[in-house]
């Protein structure tokens, strides 16, 4: 294999589709060089549950020769790893636990299934928390991928989909898919430095995913790039009859006026007594990134949310465990079982929930979700950083306190988020900003965060690697 034909393993899918239309490699090049960086480095980063290595490669063939014949589509023939909760036909689906005794799948995610519809090659699954349920990425019972920021100390990969955000940022996958609940796409991309899409739910069919809390469940890409996510999320929306929130209908155009800029846009922050418990640090890049919003020619104002953020947070904790525990209470249940403790007490919690406080708490969210419109009466959109502190080491986590305390709220009130890197932090480590917009505003959130990638250039590959 020429890993030299093959490109830079940190190329993004843009220019891997362009170097595949030029003729300077080949998708069976692409999937050789990726397979040799997981053969040689995931040993210690632990991103892969299972490598598809003779699909892969059997399926890059096939790509070649369709490329050979007939135009194809900008994602053709580049690879794509999948976490580990997505169904994928004649694979298991262990959702980051040893306690699941499932067959093989027989029928593949519809996510997936779009991504394969569209040429790419699914190289393998990643790593996830258990049952999803976890935002510093953790997984005592299948272990913990390495954040590849740091190959001296073992820090926060960020989760739930931590497998696929360590597989990207170290270049052992160009993209890869994850799932977001309360933050499982954004905070892996803020600790990883990458992009990553918190998709408006019902833009990307849930079929053959794994469930969490199918109120707050969305599908979302970790990349590179903001255009690369942009280039995902269109090859996969679409209906899915195994998910009534999905439509014929409705199609968001993403790709389109992704270069406009924010010119005019009215970007919201929060206002001083929300941001208390961010780092110095953080909120040094993140008052830098609203400087580079005003000098593009937006205007940034602050927002009076009409609940605090810790409100939204507690109520979103109540719905996913309420709803977890509906799905896994004969796991939870079962002190035999081999569930994490950790993830076995936050699934738990829900069977105090009773039917009353979970209606409740859903008919809040009903009502929160009305009053919360006003605020994007008043701006276009919402920037927040992700994290309030880079990725601890693994030994100074409290598994009690979230990692992102701007995460749940996205879910809760059904908006969409879009994660990329705000820049790196005196010890070396990214953190990332978010753009917070109404739910199917998906394209204005890529829009602004493709102006500020653009401008600051803040695409990053970790040393060493």
């Amino acid at each position: 294999m020429n890993q030299a034909a093959a490109g830079d393993p940190f190329r993004t899918c843009d220019s891997l589709a362009r170097a595949l239309a030029a003729r300077e490699t080949t998708s069976r090049e692409l999937v050789d060089l990726y397979l040799g960086r997981i053969r040689a480095l995931d040993g210690k980063l632990h991103a892969f549950v299972s490598v598809f290595e003779r699909e892969a490669r059997l399926a890059a063939e096939a790509r070649d020769k369709a490329r050979a014949a007939q135009p194809v589509g900008p994602l053709h023939g580049i690879p794509v790893a999948i976490k580990d909760l997505f169904d994928y036909a004649g694979h298991r689906t262990g959702a980051g636990s040893k306690a699941l005794a499932l067959a093989p799948a027989e029928a593949t995610a519809f996510a997936v299934q779009r991504l394969e519809a569209a040429g790419m090659i699914v190289l393998g699954k990643t790593q996830t928390v258990e049952f999803a349920y976890g935002g510093w990425g953790t997984n005592p019972v299948m272990g913990t991928p390495w954040n590849p920021w740091d190959l001296a100390v073992h820090r926060a990969p960020g989760g739930s989909s931590s497998g696929s955000a360590v597989a990207v940022a170290a270049g052992l996958a160009p993209v890869a898919l994850g799932s977001d609940t309360g933050g499982s796409v954004r905070i892996p991309a803020c600790f990883c430095g990458l992009v990553g899409l918190k998709t408006s739910r019902g833009v990307i069919g849930r079929g053959g995913v794994f469930p969490l809390s199918p109120s707050l469940d969305s599908v979302g890409p970790l990349t590179r790039s903001v255009r690369d996510a942009a280039l995902l999320v269109d090859a996969m929306e679409g209906f899915d009859a195994r998910d009534k929130e999905t439509s014929r209908d409705r199609r968001l155009n993403l790709l389109e006026g992704l270069e406009l800029g924010v010119a005019g846009m009215r970007i919201g922050r929060l206002a001083a007594e929300e941001m208390a418990e961010v780092t110095p640090d953080v909120r040094a890049l993140f008052e830098a990134a609203l400087l580079q919003f005003e000098a593009l020619g937006a205007r940034v104002e602050e927002v009076k949310l009409p609940r605090r953020i810790g409100d939204y947070l507690r109520d979103a904790g109540d719905i996913m465990s309420a709803e977890s525990y509906a799905n896994l209470a004969a796991l939870i249940d079962d002190e035999a079982s081999p569930v994490n403790p950790v993830i076995r007490g936050r699934i738990g919690r829900g069977r105090d929930i009773s039917r009353d406080a979970y209606a409740r708490v859903i008919e809040r969210r009903s009502s929160d979700q009305i009053d919360f419109a006003t605020v994007f009466e008043q701006v276009d959109a919402i920037a927040a950083p992700i994290c309030q502190a880079p990725a601890p080491p693994l030994a100074e986590i409290d598994e009690n306190a979230p990692p992102a305390l701007y995460g749940r709220i996205v879910n809760f009130l059904d908006l969409a988020s879009l994660a990329l890197p705000m820049g790196r932090l005196p010890q070396g480590l990214p953190t990332g900003l978010q753009i917070m917009v109404p739910r199917f505003a998906d394209a204005r959130a890529l829009r602004i965060g493709r102006a500020f990638e653009t401008a600051s250039g803040n695409q990053m590959r970790p040393a060493g690697l």
